[in-house]
């Protein structure tokens, strides 16, 4: 399982990095990017943190990666956060996109797609034009496990597949029992609307690219 957006204690998660990780280890995890929300108030602080998981890397035969998740984040405001996380370190950058079970501003999905940015976290009602954009610039669109934001999942694989847009299956997890493995994604793929061999992608290959690009 390769989940590259996960939450901690250091946004509105549930569990510690250490014990996110011990759990995700123990669920066959083979890569975890903790993405924590933030803001402006809080990404110093929430980056510096994240990167003291070095000191628990080499106990893991995972790949860990310190990223954030953009939230809420006014869409003309985006360009100069997504430069501040980049500069901070930030190894995965997730948008919060416009899912339909927040009152995510308009625009915010097309404004992230112009930028340098790894991840549109569930982008709810996503257009054609926008999963273009996303396509010619290599961001993955997400389809998320986590309950509610994927309402829209079947939406999302459909416009990618008209687009051609990568997709990536990702627990945007907040508490232990969010954590998936390999089997459960993949069926989150299927329903979804994907078949096996574009589910396998969103599981497999697409992620494992996507990290290939940032090592």
């Amino acid at each position: 399982m390769i989940d590259l957006h996960t939450h901690s204690v250091f946004s509105d998660g549930e569990l510690i990095p250490a014990e996110l990780i011990r759990r995700a280890s123990v669920l066959g995890y083979t890569a975890i990017a903790i993405t924590d929300h933030v803001d402006f108030t809080n990404i110093e602080h929430t980056i510096s943190s994240l990167k003291e998981v070095t000191s628990i890397k080499d106990e893991y035969d995972m790949d860990i990666f310190v990223g954030v998740e953009l939230t809420h984040v006014p869409p003309a405001k985006l360009q100069k956060l997504v430069g501040k996380a980049r500069k901070l370190g930030a190894e995965i950058i997730v948008v919060h996109g416009e899912t339909t079970v927040e009152p995510v501003a308009q625009g915010t999905n097309h404004a992230a797609l112009l930028l340098d940015i790894d991840i549109l976290a569930h982008p709810g009602m996503i257009t054609i034009e926008d999963a273009m954009l996303a396509k010619d610039s290599g961001i993955c669109l997400e389809i998320t496990c986590r309950c509610g934001h994927n309402r829209t999942n079947g939406h999302v694989a459909r416009i990618a597949k008209e687009t051609g847009t990568g997709l990536i299956v990702n627990t945007d997890a907040h508490a232990p029992w969010d954590l998936v493995n390999d089997e459960t994604a993949f069926k989150v793929a299927m329903g979804a609307g994907l078949d096996e061999t574009e589910a396998k992608k969103a599981t497999g290959s697409q992620p494992l690219n996507l990290l290939k690009s940032i090592k």
